[in-house]
């Protein structure tokens, strides 16, 4: 029994560490150190991406995405499923054999893998989204 234990609680004690390394993070996209990078070349200019968490040639990547309001974003796809919430504005998107969908500041959206789509940012504000990568990062253009 005192064995049983004593391996129990070392296997707690080592999960719970597994970890430890990693730090808490909040980033407010309106923080003057949030450092706007380029997007893809495909993407006209005026597109901006922010890397939160991660590397962009690794699993598991946080980005803000920003264009400003009027602004169409081309017919593209990803290798990863996107995970993401609007910051700002407001973004429609249509997804391949779906309808075109408007997503709202707050609002959470699911982009599957591979899935090709296109969006437009409404005009006024500009449209920031938060997306989260499981693959690295990457956007491939499509011609239609």
């Amino acid at each position: 029994m005192n064995k049983f234990l004593l391996l129990t609680s070392l296997l707690l004690l080592m999960s719970s560490n597994i970890h430890a390394e990693d730090k808490a993070l909040v980033i407010s996209y309106k923080d003057s150190s949030v450092q706007w990078g380029p997007c893809p070349t495909f993407i006209p200019k005026g597109c901006e991406i922010a890397v939160l968490n991660g590397d962009p040639a690794k699993n598991n990547l946080d980005i803000f995405f920003k264009v400003p309001g009027d602004f169409n974003i081309p017919y593209h796809n990803h290798t990863s499923q996107e995970r993401m919430v609007l910051v700002s504005g407001t973004l429609d998107v249509t997804y391949d054999n779906h309808e075109k969908t408007t997503i709202h500041t707050g609002d959470y959206a699911f982009g599957p893998a591979k899935l090709p789509h296109t969006a437009y940012c409404h005009k006024g504000e500009d449209c920031i989204l938060y997306i989260g990568f499981v693959a690295p990062l990457d956007a491939m253009p499509i011609k239609k």
